[in-house]
């Protein structure tokens, strides 16, 4: 066995602990656990991407963009109600 020690902000540190006992873990067992997955896998399970929308959030943006690009100004709903049964239609 061996000992390692790294240097970490104190907020960064009670956070990830925070983290780690929600799970009923330390984490001395989410480093372990980190580190034996980076071995077993050959990977690092971490994405430095931001998360990427799914198609179904896609096409929603996709319509939202259509709908602000053809909206007439002065025109709208007067309430919520019209709101409503116009998108129940």
């Amino acid at each position: 066995m061996t000992s390692y020690a790294i240097r970490v902000d104190e907020d960064l540190k009670e956070g990830a602990a925070n983290v780690a006992r929600s799970f009923g873990l330390d984490l001395a067992s989410v480093t372990r656990a980190f580190w034996t997955y980076m071995v077993r896998t050959g990977s690092i399970p971490i994405t430095f991407d931001g998360e990427q929308p799914n198609e179904e959030s896609l096409e929603a943006i996709r319509e939202t963009e259509e709908i602000f690009a053809a909206h007439v100004p002065g025109t709208g709903y007067k309430n919520a109600r019209e709101l409503l049964e116009a998108a129940m239609q």
